[in-house]
């Protein structure tokens, strides 16, 4: 006598599981896509923010200390440097440093650098030890304007490793050289 076999109880289980998967990735995109269009939303009122700045030591306030609040990030540093003058910026002020170090940091940036450390770059100054995520963005300009480093640190670990979060740092990062060559052009 022939056996029936029942297929149809094994075919519903992994249609239930498949679409339990396809739920899942289908939440992962719009959680992505959510916090994307934050990121856009935030870089984009941070490039405002630069904008509306009425001089260079505005915008260097406005990088060092309103920055934090609109980026949603626990530490800001700017580093520029031209001819023999360099500086280092953050929401403790405003340093004279040796453009060589500068130099030597920002040889090892090609654009934007994103990633979890131990220690935050020495560019955090006293905010290094808690940095826990960084993202170290090259600021280019044709000379005679600065050309520098923008670094954005965070306490939480490896928030930064994205590849559009690259994309959109590197336009901030554009955006900003740009406004302080700005204000330095005669």
């Amino acid at each position: 006598m022939a056996q029936v076999i029942d297929f149809q109880d094994r075919a519903v289980a992994t249609l239930r599981a498949r679409v339990a998967e396809v739920e899942e990735a289908n939440q992962d995109l719009i959680a992505f896509a959510r916090g994307h269009s934050g990121a856009v939303a935030a870089i984009h009122a941070a490039v405002l923010a630069a904008i509306e700045a009425d001089g260079l030591e505005h915008l260097i306030h406005v990088v060092t200390t309103d920055w934090t609040d609109i980026l949603n990030v626990d530490a800001v540093a700017l580093a520029l440097h031209v001819g023999d003058v360099a500086i280092r910026a953050d929401g403790d002020g405003l340093q004279f440093v040796d453009r060589r170090v500068i130099q030597r940091v920002s040889r090892g940036i090609d654009g934007v650098v994103l990633h979890g450390v131990e220690r935050g770059h020495p560019l955090f100054g006293h905010a290094a030890s808690l940095i826990r995520a960084e993202a170290l963005i090259r600021l280019d300009n044709p000379l005679p304007l600065p050309c520098g480093l923008l670094a954005l640190g965070q306490r939480a670990p490896s928030r930064f490793e994205t590849r559009h979060g690259s994309e959109l740092l590197g336009f901030l990062g554009a955006t900003l050289a740009r406004a302080v060559g700005r204000w330095l052009l005669p």
